[in-house]
């Protein structure tokens, strides 16, 4: 799949329709509660689909109900009414019994609980570069979830961030807690593969301009900086003010590495696939930006706070 041209037209919460609700799956995680949180500014009545409905008490003002894929009556019920879902839904790595093949089929079933519900429109977050030709699960199983969705002919719009950052986003803030606390950094090969971010925020504007539009796209969503790994490093070294050297390693020995640390952390730092993505270049565009916060600005003024707790992914998606 190719990344689309189309000419983005930016509305404003004035344009959102003044009757119906949204729904957001995962509106008590990372990219849905962005989103969430920015229709419900609009003035918006926001459901959830989720699969932790113990947080209801974070946004009480949000209407929870269960993301239960094996239930073919309760989902398209949960959906009834919508105008737009925004489908954040899907896995960073396999877990338990729940592969990327798994989590093609959930969301296949979604977006068919979606049409039969009569949700006027999708938009769905996906990945910089997906490919059914890939030889990495998580960006063909993506590519897998982008045909689902344009097969059951809804409108759509599809965003394709790379790497997310701000609020409580997980990589930044755990490299910076790595420099804080390790003794030395490796970055992996040369370092020189580079980083296309965007800031959460903007993800979750270009989301909702993209929900109150009728025309389906396929987006970059990108930032405006593209540091290399290795200069994201350090400036981020530098900015919180660590004295962690950093090293280049040969490239095979980083999921190694990540593996043993993650052990000790009890999480999974780096995959072995994710890394070898980043390598290959899957982590960059080279097309315009589609969000305006700028990753260099954002790390230097929050210096104070990046890396002063560790967040756990699996605490986080898994407990």
């Amino acid at each position: 799949m190719t990344r689309s041209t189309t000419t983005v037209e930016i509305l404003r919460p004035s344009s959102f329709p003044t009757e119906g609700f949204d729904v957001v799956t995962g509106a008590f995680s990372y990219s849905g509660g962005a989103i969430a949180r920015r229709l419900l500014d609009a003035g918006r009545s926001v459901r959830t689909l989720t699969g932790h409905p113990e947080r209801a008490d974070r946004t009480p003002e949000v209407d929870v109900r269960p993301l239960d894929f094996d239930d073919p009556i309760a989902l398209p019920n949960s959906l009834e009414g919508a105008t737009t879902l925004y489908n954040t839904y899907w896995i960073r790595f396999p877990h338990g019994r729940v592969g990327h093949d798994v989590a093609v089929a959930n969301s296949r079933a979604l977006f068919h609980a979606a049409r039969q519900a009569g949700v006027e429109r999708i938009v769905h977050v996906s990945i910089t570069h997906p490919s059914l030709t890939s030889p990495y699960g998580y960006f063909r199983g993506k590519a897998e979830v982008e045909r689902a969705l344009a097969e059951v002919g809804l409108p759509f719009a599809v965003l394709r961030p790379a790497i997310l950052f701000g609020g409580d986003g997980v990589l930044i803030n755990n490299i910076a807690w790595l420099l804080r606390h390790l003794p030395v950094f490796a970055v992996g090969g040369s370092g020189a593969y580079r980083i296309r971010a965007i800031h959460i925020d903007d993800l979750a504007a270009l989301a909702t301009d993209q929900g109150v539009s009728r025309t389906n796209c396929v987006l970059d969503a990108v930032g405006p900086d593209r540091p290399t790994f290795y200069e994201l490093v350090t400036l981020i070294r530098e900015s919180v003010k660590s004295r962690t050297p950093i090293v280049r390693v040969p490239g095979a020995v980083v999921p190694a590495m990540s593996k043993l640390v993650g052990l000790v952390l009890h999480d999974v730092l780096l995959t072995k696939e994710e890394f070898t993505a980043m390598e290959d270049g899957l982590a960059d565009t080279d097309g315009p930006a589609t969000g305006s916060t700028r990753l260099t600005e954002w790390i230097q003024s929050h210096a104070d706070t990046l890396g002063q707790s560790y967040a756990n992914e699996i605490v986080r998606h898994f407990r």
